[in-house]
């Protein structure tokens, strides 16, 4: 957990403001008692409260966060199933800043927790199991776990994720940019394991900034950058990106391109499409192509029209949790159950599109086996003989700095 403070420089400590804390608790009922996700949550209590700073912002937003990953763990230790009535989430907020070792100012609401952390200390090291001590719903832990080190993944989902960008080689170089940062009064250090990509020091709104606005990179995490090279994209080729949302991977294909050839951008959204397009005007991309799924129509036209394929499905999200920690709570079995359905569909029907002896890349930002190795192997199956896969790679927040993310390169024989 991060261990920045406010500070009140009057009083030499921290100054917890009651309509901050009230915000928080706000917030929280919101995320659990409306079902509605904590950054949007918190997004309506900002735009409620328009004279907070960014100081109480960062707190409220901090605050909040934290006890959406901890939830389980924080009511665990309290011994109490969780409940929205607001004297007890009063106990919630004093026992998350006590195990930070954040000032707690004196207030009798807190007096009942106060009393009972000498013993919550000594049962802070009790607890063996991962699923408590990292907060994860039990179901949850067996579809992701299964092959991998869970206690060191879980742990590891619930640390804040960084910022990273990926450079525009159309427009600039990841030297050049690093400069032009520093220029801007930040700092950024090239990630090990991307060609053009970048970790910023600090979290920023990095929209606001020139070097932003003309071009020079977009907001992309390192693990979802190694997604465009791993198919491979030349300059020339015609390539489909099926469901390309706004279009990051869109616009790393054409500057691996070198902005030469035909990018079909495809999605069910209009509104993810309009925005690739002003994404593509400020880059200086011009050979992006979108289209809107209105009808099955759209993919029949494109039969066979494809070198190359990018199918980066729709799924759970589990690999992005750092980002989004209330996906372990909002993630639903029937959700999932249609994520998969769907999933099957776009590749018994999508891959119609890419031409014999073309290749494609299937992804996810997925954690679960049976979105991405499963999901791979039930449609060699089903299309014994047409396909081939040619490999796969599952990138684990615990291998890199960086999301969760599964991509398979296959190609279909001809």
């Amino acid at each position: 957990m991060s261990q920045s403070k406010l500070k009140d420089v009057s009083a030499g400590h921290e100054k917890l403001y009651p309509n901050l804390i009230g915000g928080v608790l706000e917030a929280l009922e919101t995320t659990f008692g409306k079902d509605v996700y904590a950054d949007k949550a918190i997004e309506r209590l900002f735009k409620a409260n328009r004279r907070w700073g960014a100081r109480d912002r960062a707190f409220v937003a901090e605050s909040v966060y934290e006890i959406v990953r901890h939830w389980r763990f924080l009511w665990h230790m309290l011994g109490e199933e969780p409940t929205l009535k607001r004297r007890k989430m009063y106990h919630i907020f004093a026992f998350y800043r006590l195990i930070k070792g954040r000032y707690l100012p004196p207030d009798p609401k807190w007096n009942e927790v106060l009393a009972q952390w000498p013993d919550l200390q000594k049962r802070l090291t009790d607890i063996n199991d991962p699923n408590i001590r990292e907060s994860f719903p039990d179901w949850l832990a067996r579809l992701i776990s299964p092959g991998k080190d869970w206690a060191s993944l879980a742990h590891r989902l619930n640390q804040p994720a960084g910022l990273h960008i990926r450079v525009n080689t159309l427009l600039s170089t990841r030297e050049k940019v690093i400069e032009i940062l520093q220029s801007e009064g930040i700092d950024a250090t090239p990630l090990a394991y991307s060609e053009v990509g970048l970790t910023l020091s600090e979290r920023i709104n990095i929209f606001r900034l020139d070097s932003f606005q003309k071009g020079l990179y977009e907001v992309q995490d390192g693990g979802s950058q190694l997604i465009a090279p791993f198919l491979d994209p030349k300059p020339g080729e015609r390539i489909i990106d099926a469901c390309a949302g706004a279009g990051g991977k869109s616009l790393h294909m054409a500057a691996l391109m070198h902005n030469k050839g035909q990018i079909i951008a495809l999605d069910v959204e209009e509104y993810k499409l309009n925005e690739l397009r002003r994404r593509a005007s400020r880059n200086r991309v011009d050979t992006i192509e979108t289209r809107l799924i209105d009808g099955s129509k759209v993919i029949k036209r494109l039969r066979h029209a494809a070198d190359k394929l990018l199918l980066d499905v729709p799924c759970t999200g589990t690999g992005v949790i750092r980002r989004n920690p209330d996906t372990k709570w909002k993630l639903r079995d029937e959700y999932f159950q249609r994520v998969l359905s769907i999933q099957r569909e776009i590749l018994d029907t999508y891959t119609d599109m890419l031409r014999p002896g073309g290749k494609m890349v299937y992804a996810t930002c997925s954690l679960i086996d049976d979105e991405n190795r499963l999901q791979i192997d039930a449609f060699l199956e089903r299309r014994k003989g047409e396909y081939t896969l040619v490999r796969e790679r599952q990138i684990l927040p615990t291998e890199l700095d960086s999301d969760g993310f599964y991509m398979a390169l296959i190609q279909k024989n001809g």
